[in-house]
């Protein structure tokens, strides 16, 4: 991609701004975790003890009414009752998730929360055989409202199985 100088100059002042503006709540080896990095990292922990316990009331607590999923295999889901059946007839007692150690990364949304990333590892317990753990990509949004975390946004991507 060419880019004309004036564009190519715009460009790298837009990426220093951002760089300089939205500085990442990473846990860095060696370093104390900042608050919203924790509250994040508990609010997963919290997510997906739930998921892996089909304990679909804290599940729904967590997540917004207005929920929206996007799967790059299954596409969008729209209201958080479709990802409660999702989860009670596909997921309960089925599968498992782990957060990829290391791979967790944490954004302050101003105002609004925060974005998560990290790569999550799928598994069927009791029923593994070479090729059925799968790994993904996620973004999560989670919005802060009255002292209470909610995630109202979720992209899971680049699904792929992962030699055991």
């Amino acid at each position: 991609m060419i880019l004309k100088a004036g564009t190519r100059t715009l460009a790298v002042l837009w990426m220093s701004l951002l760089a300089t503006h939205l500085p990442p709540a990473l846990a860095q080896p060696g370093a104390e975790p900042d608050a919203l990095f924790k509250t994040v990292q508990a609010l997963d922990t919290r997510l997906f003890d739930a998921y892996n316990h089909c304990d679909l009331a804290t599940v729904s607590a967590m997540t917004a009414e207005d929920l929206e999923f996007y799967h790059d295999k299954t596409g969008l889901a729209r209201g958080r009752q479709l990802l409660l059946d999702g989860l009670k007839n596909n997921i309960c007692g089925k599968v498992t998730r782990e957060l990829v150690p290391g791979s967790l990364e944490v954004y302050p949304i101003a105002g609004y929360g925060a974005v998560e990333i990290g790569v999550h590892r799928f598994h069927h317990p009791g029923h593994e055989v070479p090729g059925s753990v799968g790994e993904a990509k996620f973004v999560e949004l989670w919005q802060e409202k009255d002292a209470t975390w909610k995630l109202p946004r979720v992209i899971s991507f680049d699904h792929q199985s992962i030699p055991k």
